[in-house]
């Protein structure tokens, strides 16, 4: 076999040592920059935003990673969280991560959590800082004391107005004033998972680095895929139509079934591979589990600037307006094409 030119090989190599370097050079931060194509003060702000994020998910990756060899690390705290839910000791910290991160931004202004029954404001950043955080700190805590996966949701809004003593009554505004949501996927490595309403975007941790490093650009999901994911033990406690639906699929060739019990899991799996998660009512709650603030609306927000769809099954989850702050909502969230076959059983069951 002729062998190429030494010259054309050395080109070859600096070629590809060239795009190796380029890709551990664009960090989350930078990327942000080069989306919004300015470094504008509002450009910054994202950008510094996101690197806190980044830092709050590179805090709770490390103590998820030694969580079995630390006392007083899992468990439950014993205490109930506005939720009704039992609090996990882990949910306590990466609370209190979140908001230590953001108290030194300089940026945030106000923060609201799952985990808390009203905004936390930080007045020292209200005069310069116009931005809300929204978060749910670990999503799938019940996954904690097993090892298996996690994640953190988070959405950016701007503030609207100055009062601290109103009950965020900008925040009960739809989906669609979100600026920038995401996602971190604590499993076999950590992944940061975003959008600025310009395609979605992720980047994995690199521990050698300690940096969030570009995995992949413009994600879009497959218009159809094969896995659906949801928690079949409420069967019984469904309507008629989402029962009849999981009857279909279980009758149809080239459906897989995939559950985690973590939300973050099972969407990201569903955005590189197709299909469609649910979460809808119950006969005893019509209104569902998930928080519409904190979950439903942020991943929506991403897996819509992928190509892909959310509704309540009746309305897209980034049109529903919230009477509360801590409001669940129903939601079917994926491929278009499964998400429309999963509302053609609604729509024809009612």
């Amino acid at each position: 076999m002729a062998r190429a030119p030494e010259s054309l090989e050395l080109d070859t190599n600096e070629e590809v040592a060239d795009k190796a370097l380029d890709r551990d050079c664009t960090t989350l931060s930078r990327h942000v920059l080069q989306q919004l194509q300015s470094f504008s003060p509002q450009a910054q702000d994202l950008s510094a935003l996101m690197n806190r994020i980044a830092l709050a998910g590179k805090l709770i990756a490390r103590r998820l990673s030694r969580a079995g060899l630390m006392e007083g690390v899992l468990g439950f705290t014993g205490e109930v969280n506005v939720q009704g839910e039992s609090v996990k000791k882990m949910d306590v910290y990466a609370n209190d991560v979140f908001i230590s991160v953001f108290k030194q931004s300089g940026l945030v202004c106000r923060l609201a959590s799952e985990e808390m029954e009203k905004p936390y404001y930080i007045p020292e950043n209200c005069p310069v800082g116009r931005y809300t955080l929204l978060y749910d700190p670990i999503d799938g805590s019940s996954n904690t004391d097993t090892n298996l996966s996690l994640g953190s949701i988070f959405a950016i809004r701007q503030q609207e107005g100055g009062d601290l003593n109103n009950e965020a009554a900008d925040l009960l505004a739809p989906g669609q004033g979100q600026i920038a949501a995401g996602y971190i996927l604590y499993g076999p490595s950590t992944m940061l998972v975003y959008t600025i309403g310009r395609g979605v975007h992720s980047f994995t941790l690199d521990p050698s680095l300690g940096e969030f490093i570009l995995t992949e650009e413009n994600i879009r999901i497959p218009e159809h895929g094969p896995v659906y994911s949801v928690n079949e033990g409420n069967f019984w406690q469904w309507d008629e139509p989402i029962r009849e639906y999981v009857r279909y699929v279980h009758r149809t060739e080239g459906y897989t079934a995939r559950y985690s019990g973590a939300m973050v899991s099972d969407i990201h799996r569903i955005l590189i591979q197709g299909g469609v998660f649910l979460y809808p009512g119950t006969l005893p709650k019509p209104e569902g589990k998930l928080r519409l603030l904190y979950e439903s609306a942020p991943l929506a927000f991403v897996v819509e600037q992928a190509g892909g769809r959310a509704t309540t099954g009746h309305i897209d989850i980034l049109d529903v307006i919230p009477k509360k702050l801590h409001q669940r909502t129903p939601l079917i969230i994926g491929s278009p094409k499964d998400v429309a076959k999963v509302e053609s059983f609604i729509q024809n069951g009612h």
